[in-house]
């Protein structure tokens, strides 16, 4: 199945009133700066979009109120992150029903599964829908690991295209380079190694902190495609701090109240999760206005000096 995706597709924020109640039409407008802002693509309801604090029609009341924003300008993923497989297989008929353009599939919630049940898992969700489907591998946080036999017992399922990397082992892009060539589009999934992905064999980057900056995360990656390394590197160490954010248990609502800071959207989230307090909300927003204060410059280095550089 032959699909478009690369560049930078940020895990958009859904967006709530005070009284934590959805705002459809905030999340269309975050998602729509985003789209403006140069993003190539974008991921509603992934763990950022609180996927798993939202029940099953407000996800799909979300879903289509962002598909409705995009209006075919990008394409639209949505985080498929359920308790089991009769759950996936619901939600990823609804996503293609209301016309998202494909999944960005996870293993099973809670129930860490073997081997042989987080194939028959994916098997079962793809064979449900016609959509191409972008595996979600994050054992840090799933404790479940998308491994070359896994991977492996996959290759005849067409519509499962893609793999969204966010192990912080960078090795696993060569090796399953190496094993699979390209039969399945890489995505590097963990801010603080998107750029080793990219120069690894990843085509693009799910990004968490894109939402607070949108056109260095571009840039970021469109340096890197034009061989303009010096400005990518320059980019990406700017970057860095705020990057390491996701990888942490509270990315969340790190990344919502980068989000608040930048003046693009809020920081409230839904519970179990709470907006940080204390030293971490001080130290978040310190490191958000350090980075707004030093901005890199995005005009675009000389092709010829780049590559000398």
């Amino acid at each position: 199945m032959a699909i478009g995706w690369k560049g930078v597709f940020p895990a958009v924020t859904t967006q709530l009133r005070e009284d934590l109640s959805i705002d459809l039409a905030d999340t269309q407008r975050v998602v729509d700066d985003l789209i403006r802002d140069g993003v190539t693509g974008v991921i509603a309801l992934g763990t950022v979009g609180e996927n798993n604090s939202l029940d099953y029609d407000e996800k799909v009341t979300v879903l289509t109120a962002i598909v409705e924003v995009v209006a075919g300008r990008v394409p639209v993923l949505t985080g498929v992150s359920e308790y089991d497989t009769r759950r996936a297989v619901r939600y990823a008929q609804a996503a293609e029903k209301v016309g998202a353009d494909g999944l960005m599939l996870l293993p099973p919630m809670v129930y860490v599964p073997q081997e042989h049940e987080l194939v028959a898992h994916f098997k079962g969700v793809a064979e449900s829908t016609a959509l191409p489907i972008m595996l979600y591998n994050n054992p840090p946080a799933y404790r479940t690991v998308i491994n070359k036999a896994v991977l492996s017992a996959l290759v005849e399922i067409k519509n499962i295209v893609a793999v969204k990397e966010s192990a912080p082992d960078t090795r696993r892009f060569t090796d399953f380079r190496n094993e699979f060539g390209s039969r399945y589009v890489l995505f590097a999934g963990l801010d603080d190694v998107a750029l080793e992905g990219l120069y690894l064999g990843a085509q693009g980057w799910v990004s968490g902190l894109t939402n607070a900056f949108p056109r260095e995360s571009v840039e970021l990656v469109a340096a890197f495609e034009r061989g303009d390394h010096a400005k990518a590197i320059e980019i990406y160490r700017w970057f860095m701090p705020l990057l390491h954010l996701d990888a942490e248990h509270d990315l969340v609502q790190s990344i919502k109240l980068a989000e608040q800071v930048m003046g693009r959207g809020s920081e409230r989230v839904l519970p179990p999760r709470y907006p940080l307090i204390g030293a971490r909300r001080a130290e978040v927003i310190a490191m958000v206005e350090q980075a707004a204060a030093t901005r890199p410059n995005l005009d675009r280095a000389n092709p010829d000096q780049a590559k000398a550089a």
